[in-house]
């Protein structure tokens, strides 16, 4: 079983989005928007299936790695931080700078139960895994901080700090668990795009159409093909407020993202059919073809919202 069919509120990157999503999103994100305490567009549950990978080599053989002789519990030499996360180092690094919580990082990785039980592995699968590192499990997000490239490290991971005791999604793994991480790459987030001058309502020359969408072509694209309701598309977007506050990103992530165009929001929607690709539109969208004024889901941003979207591909 891979994380990606085991997530709980957050988790290590899986290499494909979870099954069932039954919610509208905007697109495929790193997180749930109900464990967010800022407000977010991402409410799929799990990171997207477009993440960077390095198989290994053709002929390679890769073996199922052993659980540590440690797995029940971090050793007496192991280092615990204030958090309850307890870690040692297995190999040092070659690199002199250390991940921030904004990073985009590269790694190997495999995560044990505490019963030796292995229950996910990149080198399983033969190939390492990218992802933002403020998208996953806290003890993740807390642990590859502290390495450098080339470090090879294990981390104890308390119960509170991955799924909890009793996980709420079935398959997720319980208590404390136990992790092999090898950190091969550090990338920093592109600067957020600035707040559009216009944020607080549509111009004069933009187009409305009858639902209420609202738009400005910023960028003609190259494309002849608009995509349909059941398309699915890839796209780079940022998203903000009428206040001006940017609530997500994959600009920012430095990662577009792919999903159905019929499993988000009504104005992403429609307002997609309406390009190309290698176009780039700004759409401001109405409460009514978004969340709402109030949304009943909690974290999910209110009132009308303003998308920069660029069209990369459509299947």
């Amino acid at each position: 079983m891979t994380l990606s069919a085991c997530t709980g509120s957050k988790a290590p990157p899986p290499v494909e989005p979870a099954a069932g999503k039954s919610e509208k999103s905007i697109a495929p994100p790193a997180e749930p928007a109900a464990q967010k305490s800022e407000s977010t567009a991402r409410v799929a549950e799990t990171p997207t299936a477009n993440t960077s990978s390095t198989p290994v080599g053709e002929n390679a053989t890769v073996s199922t790695p052993s659980a540590p002789s440690d797995v029940a519990a971090p050793p007496a030499d192991a280092t615990t931080t204030t958090s309850g996360l307890a870690y040692k180092v297995l190999r040092e690094g070659t690199g002199n700078n250390r991940p921030t919580i904004t990073s985009k990082v590269e790694v190997h990785y495999s995560g044990w139960t505490t019963d030796g039980k292995l229950f996910d592995s990149s080198v399983v699968r033969g190939e390492t895994i990218s992802f933002p590192l403020d998208g996953v499990i806290q003890g993740w997000t807390e642990g590859v901080q502290l390495m450098v490239v080339g470090e090879k490290t294990r981390f104890w991971i308390p119960a509170d700090l991955a799924y909890g005791e009793t996980p709420r999604r079935p398959g997720a793994p319980a208590g404390m668990l136990v992790f092999d991480i090898e950190l091969f790459n550090i990338k920093e987030p592109p600067p957020p795009p600035p707040v559009p001058e216009n944020v607080a309502g549509p111009p004069d020359d933009a187009t409305v159409t009858a639902s209420g969408l609202a738009y400005n072509v910023l960028r003609e694209g190259t494309g002849t093909v608009h995509p349909e309701a059941s398309s699915t598309v890839e796209v780079h977007y940022s998203g903000w407020t009428t206040d001006g506050k940017m609530f997500d990103s994959s600009v920012v992530r430095d990662e577009a993202t792919r999903f159905p165009l019929n499993r988000v929001i009504p104005g992403w929607t429609e307002g997609l059919q309406l390009m190309v690709v290698g176009e780039k539109t700004r759409f401001w969208i109405p409460a009514d073809l978004a969340y709402g004024e109030t949304p009943t889901r909690p974290g999910a941003p209110a009132g009308m919202l303003v998308f920069d979207i660029e069209l990369l591909l459509i299947q």
